[in-house]
């Protein structure tokens, strides 16, 4: 069997699962029991692993990766490697390139590009052979490798660039030439071309780039935009397409102007692009249920394929907020304006208009194209008041026709939901507050109110009725898919929770019912923290993929992405292929293979994560910024990470992260235990968890880098753990006639360490 699955891996990208190795095997009836059973013991014993329901051999790529082309072999040949690996599977595979006839104009891969590669098993390769040999599917601009810095000018001339990055290997400053600084002024970001680096004496660049002033507002997200090369100005081709754009009229549209659908969104929203509505459902088969109208713009009517604000917009991928700025997927002529469903304004939509029952189940779905008109536009804060039974000036007159029918539509939402049992991982989120020079002024966590999950419930409603709709009309789309979590990071869970006396079967594939059952017994507990902290981990990543393999967290089979295409590609490729599966316009989605889907797929998952971090790090930055005044301070926090290396704090008040040399951890010997996420103290038996309430003291920020160092003050627990690790003999000890140890863990390892935290 485990010959048959490397076979059909290495010959065909096609699926392998348990119904393919049945048909193989002609295993029938009963007997699929057996081979259930088979399965799950080769997955138990490590010898497979299932990925988006699939079986594989560990280890092995997909049919279809990103990748990165990075070196060259003794022949010349180009060898890439996958963006995203676990560790966990061994060695990052290698894929030696094969670069067949191409068409006059087409791009050559060379070293430093990335792209889209369909990848094959080497069946010949030898032992330091690339494993792989891969054929480029698509060739993405290349990513220019650039050091980022600041400027500071010498009177002299000249001046130094102090790197932004500490993960650099050269971190340090570096030495620029009165002829090289390329006009920068002090304090400027510049991207520099290293010209030598010596064993003697600072190393000398060339400022090849002025990207802007560190002393403006918008300085953080000004460092996280260039470093991760996110595009920031629009095409002169796709803004003169978005200045020509005209409001749309009711022509092959329904009109549903007289519907009052609202809008229900943050108080600091720019843009408006869902709205909601819902009343009783009359019919007398269907009592106490309700009809819901879920009404989104219409950017495909704006966004043509193929167009020049179609090709921005699949550059870009998504929207990405940062707390100073947006960095928009769309011009605001589309987003902001045309398709912002303003009150009072003539908006086209595309809608869903869904029946269900008085438990929630959805009995009926239709697709419209709509022309609509906002009665109202609400913030959450508003909706719940009302729903508090506080209505206000602007919610009073709403509160018989819209704002109650959406209560009780919810209701019943609530109890499918529940029935349903989704992940319930309800963890606080963190907002920055800024000052008007762009600088922070305090952290909030805004409160969790039924008004948010009343619009989550109508989104995910939307979502799933967008995807059924199109598989039942046999529509290629894209699906927003979540696997399940890993064998390993099961096993891994299972053997932190037998540390604190939560019994569950190694190998056992948990629901998201039985994670939630987990999450119900340390509700208010000691433990409560900590466990839904590596509950999340444990948790794998949300993605985009032409073949759907359902949306884990959400317990649903399957999912889509319909309710933001101003801000989300995926979005807009489900609306143009509900446009051409309902017959509603030319402006539908092209003829595209599910190669070509896949590739779109894995493109704008990447932009996501590449979105995500930039989000972070410049949360990071502005934190540490405005941390950097208190060196000395006092701050509780709890541990959010454990290393061999130290520990990973956040901060309570403002949710900073930081990191904790083990050098002044405390006057012991520590261990430190992987599977239960803790430094154990060899002599005293002091633990130091993930999740462990503590206090620390400031010692260094680096603002620029969003690095803090922090000492450890209060915190540990003396009762040692439930047992030691198979791998507790790595630590530091504390040298009492210094103040350190050795290593010291000074600020410039902080952000490489950050990054190896990830797996705590």
């Amino acid at each position: 069997m485990l010959a048959f699955i490397s076979r059909e891996q290495a010959n065909s990208p096609a699926k392998i699962g348990k119904r393919e190795i049945a048909r193989a095997f002609s295993v029938t009836g009963a007997d699929r029991i057996g081979l259930k059973k088979i399965l799950k013991e080769l997955e138990a014993d490590g010898a497979i692993e299932r990925r988006r329901k699939q079986l594989h051999k560990p280890g092995q790529l997909p049919a279809v990766v990103l990748a990165d082309i990075a070196s060259r072999d003794p022949d010349g040949e180009l060898i890439a490697q996958p963006v995203e690996w676990d560790s966990a599977q061994g060695p990052i595979p290698k894929i030696l390139i094969h670069i067949g006839r191409r068409r006059p104009g087409q791009a050559v891969p060379g070293l430093g590009d990335r792209a889209l590669v369909r990848t094959e098993l080497a069946r010949e390769a030898g032992p330091n052979d690339p494993a792989y040999t891969g054929r480029v599917i698509k060739l993405f601009d290349r990513v220019k490798t650039q050091v980022l810095g600041i400027f500071r000018a010498d009177p002299a001339g000249g001046g130094r660039v102090v790197p932004i990055d500490k993960r650099n290997a050269r971190a340090g400053e570096f030495t620029v030439a009165e002829a090289g600084d390329g006009g920068a002024k002090d304090g400027d970001l510049v991207a520099v071309d290293v010209l030598r680096s010596g064993r003697f004496g600072l190393p000398a660049v060339r400022v090849h780039e002025r990207l802007g002033s560190l002393a403006s507002e918008k300085a953080m997200s000004l460092i996280a935009i260039h470093a991760h090369n996110i595009p920031n100005a629009f095409s002169a081709d796709a803004l003169t397409e978005a200045s020509r754009a005209k409001p749309a009229t009711l022509a092959g549209r329904e009109d549903w102007r007289e519907i009052p659908l609202i809008t229900i969104d943050p108080a600091d929203a720019k843009d408006h692009d869902d709205a909601v509505f819902a009343h009783p459902d009359h019919d007398p088969e269907n009592q106490g249920g309700h009809i819901i109208c879920v009404a989104i713009a219409d950017v495909a009517a704006y966004v043509r394929p193929g167009s020049a604000l179609d090709r921005d917009a699949l550059t870009r991928g998504n929207s990405v907020y940062f707390p100073d700025r947006v960095v928009p997927m769309l011009p605001e002529r589309i987003s902001n304006d045309l398709c912002s469903l303003r009150p009072n304004e003539d908006r086209a939509a595309m809608a869903f208009r869904i029946i269900i029952a008085k438990d929630g189940r959805v009995l009926s779905h239709k697709t419209h194209r709509v022309l609509m008109r906002s009665a109202a536009k609400l913030t959450y804060a508003q909706v719940q008041a009302a729903w508090d039974g506080l209505p206000g000036d602007e919610t009073q007159a709403l509160m018989t026709p819209v704002l109650r029918p959406l209560f009780a539509a919810y209701e019943s939402l609530k109890i499918a939901r529940e029935r349903r049992n989704p992940l319930d991982l309800d963890l606080p989120e963190r907002k920055i507050l800024l000052k008007p020079d762009g600088t922070v002024d305090r952290v909030i966590v805004p409160p969790r109110l039924e008004a948010h999950r009343l619009i989550e419930e109508f989104m995910i409603l939307a979502n799933v009725a967008a995807a059924e709709t199109l598989e039942k009309a046999h529509q290629a789309l894209i699906y927003r898919g979540h696997g399940e979590p890993t064998f390993e990071k099961l096993n891994a869970l299972a053997e932190f929770l037998a540390s604190i006396g939560i019994k569950i079967a190694k190998g056992q594939v948990l629901t998201p019912r039985q994670f939630n059952g987990i999450l119900a017994q340390v509700k208010g507990t000691e433990h409560e923290n900590i466990v839904s902290e590596v509950v999340l981990r444990t948790q794998a990543q949300a993605e985009y993929v032409a073949e759907n393999y359902g949306h884990f967290g959400l317990h649903l089979r399957r999912y889509a992405h319909f309710t933001s295409p101003i801000r989300r590609y995926a979005d807009l490729i489900v609306h143009r292929a509900l446009i051409r599966a309902s017959h509603f316009g030319s402006d539908g989605l092209a003829d595209l293979s599910g190669e070509q889907l896949a590739e779109i797929a894995a493109q704008i998952s990447a932009t996501e994560r590449r979105a995500m971090a930039a989000e972070r790090e410049t949360v990071d930055r502005l934190i540490a910024q405005f941390l950097s005044e208190q060196i000395g301070a006092v701050f509780e926090g709890r541990i959010s990470g454990v290393t061999a290396a130290g520990l990973f704090v956040k901060l309570s008040e403002t949710g900073a992260d930081g990191f904790v040399p083990i050098a002044t951890v405390g006057e012991d010997y520590f261990n430190y235990d992987e599977s239960q996420h803790a430094l154990i103290g060899r002599r005293s038996g002091v633990t130091h968890r993930l999740g462990d309430e503590i206090a620390v003291r400031l010692v260094e920020a680096a603002p620029f880098a969003g690095a803090l160092r922090f000492e450890l003050v209060r915190g540990g627990s003396a009762r040692p753990l439930a047992r030691t690790s198979r791998n507790g003999k790595r630590g530091w000890r504390r040298d009492n006639k210094d103040d350190g140890a050795r290593p010291r863990g000074p600020l410039k390892k902080l952000r490489k360490a950050k990054i190896k935290s990830n797996a705590s």
